[in-house]
């Protein structure tokens, strides 16, 4: 029955013909990691959303009191901490040839790090809080850097490289389907005057999800690769690094995944335009979680599908839209002081950003894991994640001082480079190629 779902789901029923990258005996449990996979990415992407620095941590910041600079930092930091190591502990999971437990105990350092700020919150306000928090989200951080490096080798070796795309699109979608309920309840509770407690337990809620989603990820069928000799990992990073020379291809990638950031860097300041225009109203919140969960479920399936096709192109057809709705987005806030005080507005803005940072997020992934085979992917990961990390710091630096004089401002800078990430995205060549077994 699961084989049977399986070969629904991803409209393809010639295994001998998919399973060309992967090994006969992984070709065998297809199905069954294929499912697994994606209920682990359910629970995490739940909980990616519940604590999401772009809209609940930055509201709960706000609530606490911490400073505004803090705030504009949250989002560089989550998301650089998880990059920058990667070329470091590229060593340590290149030498593992079953590769599972390293996501997993990623996944259970993710659980204690989000329970934390639950207890931070509780417990503390104003800078103190906001310092604790930027702590707490380094080490999420740290701990993330080991479950995403090592899930993108893992997934290599157990899914086929044309249902990888899908497989996202399906966990993403699913996930979609429980925060929207979760926002449906944060919606329902604003009329309760929600207190603080309501908040942390929302954080508490969050932390729950990588614990289970540990459990699940554990019984996934993974079977010993090749590792990299130690001879060979003596100068590794500097090695990796020298791709960036050598290989014009991934040095094309890493420059359009640069520009591509505005998607990510430019959510929270979406969330702090609606509380100076519209308020702090709990519902508001409520409604950017609804938002944020309707865009997965309406995007995800067709994004993913989309990626197994072309996934350069969800690249630069995601991001001209997050470009030409921040643009927008600036001149409403600027312009027009009616417009602007509407309570729909920026949720609406929001949902029309998740669709769209939906598709980076989809097709930069699809892209990296199809472009390389082998360790070749993880050395790929982890030098356009730690490079990436290093420019999201310099860039968020950027955007919090830039935010200080303008909100608006830093939208449509953001947006721009994310017109020039939209081109270098397009001229990037396509990765998605099924060979033939015993075809050269």
């Amino acid at each position: 029955m699961i084989k049977k779902l399986y070969r629904y789901l991803t409209k393809d029923n010639d295994d001998e013909q998919v399973c060309t990258e992967i090994s006969e005996e992984a070709c065998r449990y297809v199905p069954r990691n294929f499912f697994l996979t994606i209920f682990s990415q359910i629970f995490t992407k739940l909980g990616d959303t519940l604590s999401n620095p772009k809209t609940v941590l930055t509201w709960l910041m706000s609530y606490v009191s911490a400073p505004v600079y803090l705030i504009s930092f949250i989002v560089p930091i989550r998301e650089s901490g998880a990059m920058v190591p990667q070329v470091l502990f590229a060593k340590y999971i290149n030498k593992r040839a079953v590769r599972k437990w390293i996501w997993v105990l990623g996944s259970l350092l993710q659980f204690l790090a989000i329970a934390s700020i639950g207890f931070i919150v509780l417990n503390f306000e104003g800078h103190t809080a906001g310092w604790l928090i930027i702590v707490a989200l380094v080490f999420f951080s740290l701990s993330r850097s080991l479950s995403s490096l090592s899930s993108k080798a893992i997934t290599g070796k157990t899914i086929p490289k044309t249902q990888r795309g899908k497989l996202k699109g399906y966990s993403v979608s699913a996930s979609g389907v429980l925060v929207l309920v979760a926002g449906l309840y944060i919606l329902y509770q604003s009329h309760h005057h929600p207190t603080l407690s309501f908040y942390s337990d929302i954080i508490f809620f969050a932390a729950a999800t990588w614990l289970v989603a540990a459990v699940i990820y554990s019984r996934i069928k993974e079977f010993p690769s090749d590792v990299v000799p130690e001879d060979e990992e003596e100068n590794s990073a500097v090695s990796h690094l020298s791709l960036l020379k050598t290989d014009q291809h991934f040095r094309n990638f890493i420059i359009a995944r640069t520009l591509l950031l505005c998607s990510a860097l430019s959510a929270p300041f979406y969330v702090i335009l609606a509380q100076r225009y519209v308020g702090k109203e709990a519902y508001l919140l409520g409604l950017f979680v609804i938002a944020k969960g309707v865009a997965s479920i309406v995007s995800s399936p067709i994004w993913g599908k989309y990626a197994d096709k072309s996934s350069k192109n969800v690249m630069s057809t995601a991001i001209l839209i997050a470009s030409g709705l921040g643009i927008a987005t600036f001149f409403i806030a600027r312009y027009t002081d009616s417009v602007r005080s509407y309570h729909w507005i920026y949720p609406a803005a929001f949902f029309i950003l998740g669709i769209a940072h939906q598709g980076v997020r989809l097709g930069r992934k699809t892209y990296v894991i199809d472009m390389a085979t082998g360790n070749e992917r993880i050395n790929y990961v982890s030098i356009s994640n730690t490079l990436i990390g290093i420019i999201l710091l310099l860039v968020g630096s950027l955007s919090a001082l830039v935010s200080l004089l303008s909100v608006e401002g830093v939208v449509l800078f953001l947006s721009l480079l994310g017109l020039l990430g939209a081109y270098k995205s397009y001229k990037l060549p396509n990765v998605e190629k099924r060979v033939k077994k015993g075809e050269e």
